[in-house]
């Protein structure tokens, strides 16, 4: 099979063409490197620097492609309400350009990595795919924008389209920018390194995280699986798991304390998220083989920046 991947060298985009190319399959690559990796990539994986907004080079690299992973994404929820501009342009242009180029090299399949911040603060929980969207934020409008213009230019250009609505992804390998990083990589990082943890709102908010393996398994399977045409499917853990709780597990799984400083003043975003996986599980036979324990050993494993923290860091008093 041949495969192209939008935004292949962020996180989830190299742990899908990693596996994908261990498994025998052609695999291309575009992204911006804005914030990817192109070293983090297997040597058999054919990168091109680009944006996915880029139609003549979107040309280039769909010839001959059996499925399009589309993963370019801005994704960070604050900045997405400072620069919504910037994100309607990147995230809903770039899907468009992106159908547009499809249609013209005849590309019979695109799957979308979706997200499950589509569903905002919802009563019940988890929450299955037929909840109304109770969208918070200019990247959460961008993903649901993007999944009606796959299903929608997918039925007019005879397109197979898939959205997977993934929850909080982590694993090793994920970055830690500056400004909002992702709460799993940021936990560790402070943790191990005997720093401070801010924790925003009560500390019970919960989140639903799925480790980034699982996230590969089911964007692979959607890439695969006949009659899923126009499906919108939950990719998580299945789990609910607090702030304080996810403090107290790295706390066990790294053997260090942490510092805690709670900001009531400040939200936590939305109280309680989990994903019903029911219909994943239907559809995709899906079922998540890491628990969040599990996860975040093996993060520490696998990444090298965790790993030398174990062995480096001072024991925290």
């Amino acid at each position: 099979m041949n495969y192209l991947i939008t935004g292949g060298a962020g996180f989830l985009g190299r742990h899908l063409a990693n596996k994908l190319v261990e498994a025998g399959h052609n695999v291309r690559v575009i992204d911006d490197l804005s914030a990817g990796e192109k070293d983090a990539l297997d040597s058999r994986v054919l990168f091109t620097r680009g944006d996915v907004r880029d139609q003549p080079k979107l040309w280039t690299l769909l010839h001959d492609i059996d499925v399009v992973y589309h993963l370019a994404a801005k994704v960070s929820l604050p900045q997405s309400v400072l620069y919504p501009r910037e994100y309607n342009d990147v995230n809903v242009g770039g899907t468009v350009a992106l159908m547009e180029a499809m249609r013209a090299l005849g590309t019979p399949r695109i799957v979308l990595a979706s997200s499950g911040t589509i569903y905002g603060d919802q009563k019940r929980q988890p929450v299955d795919e037929q909840v109304p969207p109770d969208l918070r934020t200019p990247y959460a409008v961008s993903k649901l924008a993007s999944e009606h213009y796959i299903f929608t230019l997918g039925r007019h250009y005879g397109i197979e389209a898939v959205a997977l609505r993934i929850f909080n992804a982590y694993g090793p390998g994920q970055a830690l920018p500056p400004a909002y990083p992702p709460v799993v990589p940021q936990f560790l990082n402070r943790i191990m390194l005997g720093g401070s943890v801010v924790v925003f709102g009560s500390g019970k908010q919960t989140r639903d995280y799925v480790y980034v393996a699982d996230v590969v398994d089911a964007l692979i399977t959607a890439g695969e699986q006949q009659h899923i045409d126009g499906e919108v499917i939950n990719i998580g853990s299945g789990v609910e798991t607090s702030v304080d709780d996810l403090i107290a597990l790295i706390e066990e799984v790294t053997g260090r304390r942490a510092h805690v400083l709670h900001n009531q003043e400040q939200s936590g975003g939305v109280q309680r998220l989990v994903a019903d996986i029911e219909k994943a599980n239907r559809l995709l036979g899906y079922r998540p083989k890491w628990t969040l324990e599990d996860g975040l050993r093996e993060t520490i494993r696998l990444d090298a920046r965790f790993r030398d923290m174990i062995a480096d860091a001072p024991p925290i008093p």
